[in-house]
């Protein structure tokens, strides 16, 4: 599918919000996601955080609906700011990023699968943390109160 990008400034500090259109919607579903190693194991040190990191950039060229914005790793958890489009439920994407990365990190890590009691536990705990990150609520507020105006062009707005 091909993204029409819309460039917006709406954000403070000047910085660009790009709107991504699909067939019957234009979005900017923002999220913040945190994914957790089982039993918090202390694995992503050195090298191995980084490989996640690269694995995770790899899967979402295989699913262009995803987008990663930012990732940072620390030792036992992984955060990313992540854009979803409205048709894809979180936990689905969340599945696709956590099930496609756990299988690349075992396969180059094989010693990982030692560290747990079943071979067949995954490498991510189960749950997740997800946060929206949106656009901040004065300039949203500024938007919906002159959306009449900017619609028609007669509004020239500074952020």
């Amino acid at each position: 599918m091909v993204f029409v990008f819309l460039a917006v400034f709406g954000v403070e500090c000047g910085s660009m919000i790009e709107y991504r259109k699909q067939a019957h919607s234009v979005y900017y579903t923002c999220y913040h996601l945190v994914f957790v190693t089982k039993y918090r194991r202390k694995v992503l040190q050195q090298g191995m955080g980084s490989y996640a990191e690269a694995v995770l950039r790899n899967v979402v060229l295989k699913y262009p609906d995803i987008e990663i914005l930012e990732m940072n790793t620390d030792i036992d958890h992984i955060h990313l700011m992540v854009i979803i489009p409205p048709k894809m439920p979180i936990s689905q994407a969340v599945n696709i990023l956590k099930s496609n990365s756990a299988r690349a990190m075992r396969r180059r890590f094989p010693f990982l699968a030692s560290m747990y009691e079943h071979n067949n536990l995954g490498f991510w705990s189960d749950g997740y943390f997800v946060s929206t990150v949106g656009l901040n609520e004065k300039i949203l507020k500024q938007y919906i109160q002159h959306q009449g105006q900017e619609d028609k062009g007669q509004t020239k707005f500074v952020w």
